[in-house]
């Protein structure tokens, strides 16, 4: 009973504080840079979730999670390291590949770009590029026999080509007649049957031919250069890969994930840290302004505080009043904060678009990032850990001046009214 007659108490207070324009103005400051906090705060975790989402989705969807290569020649017994790579728990699929390096020229010069031979039945169980390309380019790829091509759409955008007309892909030749540097390139005329748009660097430097015809060219037989795995947790990619690798009689190179693209993830888990610290300790300034609130309050309440103490009410009591000024301040920030933060994150990739579009600049750039624009994830145990945050600093924040309340002396204070 005691402690909701402090409540209420605490709350005309709270609402008493508009008669001090100043303490006003504080306690809005206050409030103010709790909600900004969070707000940015959820904004920015959301962003690091869609980060760390379009990374595993998109790219982690299109290149392998690992991959066995021939050491110095191609593997031919593929299939059984296939069969092979079906009995290990947590490998998903696999696929052969041939993959070719090469130049292309474009304007103002050449370009490098790695071909990658698929097999279309196979590839569809350990790759989604499927799904950033139409039917159309799909099935091109299904014709062994045609010098087909799917390029990205970054690249095709820069050599200016479209669906049917032929490339040249500059190639060096491994043969022993290339006796010197002029022989030692060759040119293949591709015809570019389809374009898929995934986004970022990819889209640049990577096209997709059928496997016959790449092994064919290279003169591999009925070799590949690797084998593609696809494992069930991305994490786990690393060991599955290595464990499958050991146990193979022919020497192979053994790569993962985390080795070609492990770096962006590491990116992304630095970048999130560090903006829960900094943006943390955005709040805690926040919550020190409570603080000042708080002591002024009090001291603007001093004789009330007095008649309180006066009348035989306990100094937890008068503690609880304190608190809980301080705690409306916090839980109105974090309210506010959150509804801010919820609905920008919710619209974060509209948002992005809509200012690149007004100020005709573009926020991420394909040749940088791994995609070319905004991600956004909201995540409700975000929201839950950013609010709880700042709603308990702000509640420490309040514990001085409410202690300090109920350390005044009533005779002195109601002496000095």
């Amino acid at each position: 009973m005691k402690s909701l007659l402090a409540m209420r108490i605490g709350w005309r207070f709270y609402l008493a504080r508009q008669s001090n324009r100043f303490i006003n103005f504080i306690s809005f400051a206050s409030t103010a840079g709790i909600a900004l906090g969070v707000a940015v705060l959820i904004i920015a975790l959301s962003a690091m979730n869609g980060f760390e989402k379009e990374l595993e989705d998109r790219l982690l969807g299109v290149v392998s999670h690992g991959e066995l290569a021939g050491v110095n020649e191609p593997i031919q017994n593929w299939p059984s390291i296939i069969a092979d790579a079906s009995k290990v728990p947590g490998i998903v699929a696999a696929a052969p590949f041939v993959r070719m390096q090469g130049l292309i020229q474009k304007p103002g010069g050449f370009q490098g770009l790695t071909v990658l031979g698929i097999d279309g039945e196979l590839e569809g169980k350990v790759s989604n590029i499927r799904d950033f390309m139409s039917e159309q380019s799909w099935n091109s790829l299904q014709d062994e026999s045609k010098n087909n091509i799917v390029l990205g759409k970054g690249l095709a955008d820069s050599l200016d080509v479209a669906v049917g007309q032929s490339i040249s892909l500059y190639m060096p030749n491994n043969s022993k007649q290339a006796q010197n540097k002029i022989a030692a390139a060759k040119s293949q005329r591709f015809v570019v049957s389809g374009i898929f748009e995934l986004g970022g660097e990819l889209d640049t430097s990577t096209a997709y031919v059928p496997m016959a015809f790449a092994a064919d060219l290279l003169k591999l037989g009925q070799g590949v250069s690797g084998i593609r795995i696809k494992a069930s947790n991305v994490f786990q990619a690393p060991m599955l890969i290595r464990d499958l690798g050991f146990s193979q009689q022919q020497y192979v190179y053994i790569t993962d994930w985390t080795r070609t693209q492990g770096h962006l993830y590491q990116d992304i888990q630095l970048v999130r840290m560090v903006m829960y610290l900094v943006l943390a300790l955005v709040i805690a300034v926040a919550c020190f302004n409570i603080v000042s609130t708080l002591v002024m309050a009090v001291r603007d309440k001093q004789s009330e505080i007095a008649i309180l103490l006066t009348m035989g009410m306990k100094k937890s009591a008068v503690m609880l009043i304190f608190i809980v000024q301080g705690a409306l301040n916090g839980l109105l920030g974090c309210v506010i904060g959150s509804a801010l933060g919820v609905t920008v994150a919710f619209n974060l990739s509209d948002i992005a678009a809509g200012i690149e579009s007004i100020l005709g600049i573009q926020l991420l750039s394909a040749d940088v990032y791994f995609i070319d624009f905004l991600p956004s994830q909201l995540v409700a145990t975000d929201v839950i850990m950013v609010v709880s945050l700042a709603f308990v600093m702000s509640l420490v924040a309040t514990l001085y001046p409410a202690w300090k309340a109920s350390q005044t002396p009533p005779a002195s204070a109601l002496a000095g009214r």
